[in-house]
């Protein structure tokens, strides 16, 4: 429709044309002597406007043919850039798909392309790694290198991760040391930075980079506090049998991390070994406060000496809230032990078995019988204790 609009416009056009032609009289004269010539207005305009575009169409063909040799150029360009560029994602899709021989020879052609010769260099990087190849690896990290005014965060993030899967753990460390100078603290880098102070047992870094971690929400605290335990179990091993070193970590542990039932189960039985009882009774009591832990209850009944009768009293006023726990019950056993008082120590000790039986419950009620010249009832102990310890 478009077309036949088209057609009709032009045939009202022409017929226009050779109507106005036939009110125009006018004559041109062009006199060359001795030659004249005498040719009629409206011709002239048509050779006049006919010449034009002649000279038109013929500058622009000539235009186009001088230009050609430079468009070629272009063409060739904008090919190489885009084969370059497909090169570049062809690596990228055959690294995912395991195929890291083809995946190096694509970084390669995109690399001596030029295109993003960086990005290239560690791509090839990567694919040299997975293939083990080490002395390629190298290479290929040194010419990323080259490129650091772009590439030098992804670059050490490269080399710290590879390090840290190869269990190069030094290495690591450096790469990331080199990061954090840089002021890099993103959560990828912070979790390459985890892993490797665990692996070190650098256990105060590890805390730090743990708490950056819950700090920018890339860690809960559920899956931060077993972290942060095991870091200050590895504190207080390495504190061992010095009761002060012991109290001096201990106060320096923020408030809500000695919160830990089980880390202050850990430092009772470091104080107890270190033979300070009594700050060991005191961390009990005070976590227990807060709330009910039978394995704590457990350890505050292996203390020894000082304020025996202040800890059993301590113990009886837990056993109005928690009568059935025999952990609870154990503990006042020993603790009755330690006061001489026989009588009550074998009740507490026998409704600790009624409860739950258990081979130490058996071995103090065979040590508190021994203690009183029962020998029969202290072996009948000892040989119950010996089989549920076999189970």
């Amino acid at each position: 429709m478009r077309g036949l609009l088209w057609l009709l416009g032009l045939f009202a056009l022409a017929a226009a044309l050779a109507v106005a032609g036939r009110y125009n009289e006018g004559y041109a004269l062009l006199v060359w002597p001795p030659y004249r010539l005498q040719i009629s207005l409206n011709l002239l305009i048509l050779l006049l406007v006919g010449g034009f575009v002649a000279l038109y169409t013929l500058s622009r063909v000539v235009a186009r043919t001088m230009a050609l040799p430079r468009a070629v150029q272009r063409y060739r360009e904008r090919k190489s850039r885009e084969r370059a560029s497909q090169a570049i994602y062809d690596t990228v899709r055959l690294r995912i798909e395991g195929r890291f021989g083809q995946a190096l020879k694509q970084a390669t052609a995109a690399y001596e392309a030029g295109e993003s010769p960086g990005l290239a260099a560690l791509l090839a990087a990567r694919a040299a790694h997975s293939l083990r190849d080490e002395t390629r690896y190298r290479f290929w990290l040194g010419k990323a290198a080259e490129h650091d005014g772009e590439m030098r965060l992804a670059r050490l993030m490269t080399e710290a991760k590879l390090a840290v899967e190869e269990r190069r753990f030094d290495e690591a460390a450096e790469r990331i040391a080199d990061l954090q100078a840089g002021g890099q603290r993103h959560i990828a880098a912070l979790r390459l930075a985890l892993r490797t102070a665990q692996a070190k047992g650098n256990w105060s870094e590890a805390v730090r980079v743990v708490r950056q971690l819950v700090k920018v929400k890339a860690l809960t605290a559920a899956q931060a506090d077993p972290v942060k335990r095991r870091a200050h179990q590895e504190g207080l091993r390495q504190r061992a049998g010095d009761s002060l070193a012991l109290m001096a970590y201990w106060n320096e542990v923020p408030r809500d991390e000695q919160r830990d039932a089980r880390l202050v189960g850990e430092l009772a039985r470091a104080l107890i070994a270190a033979g300070d009882s009594a700050a060991a009774q005191k961390a009990i009591e005070s976590q227990l406060a807060l709330g009910w832990d039978s394995a704590l209850a457990d350890i505050y009944g292996r203390c020894e000496g000082g304020d025996v009768r202040g800890r059993l009293a301590k113990a009886e006023e837990w056993l109005k809230r928690e009568p059935r726990d025999p952990l609870l019950l154990l503990t006042l056993g020993r603790l009755c032990v330690q006061s001489q008082l026989w009588g009550k120590a074998e009740s507490y000790l026998d409704a600790s078995l009624a409860i739950a039986p258990g081979w130490e419950a058996h071995v103090e009620l065979a040590h508190l019988a021994e203690r009183i010249g029962r020998t029969d009832d202290a072996n009948v102990h000892y040989r119950a204790a010996a089989e549920l310890s076999r189970r």
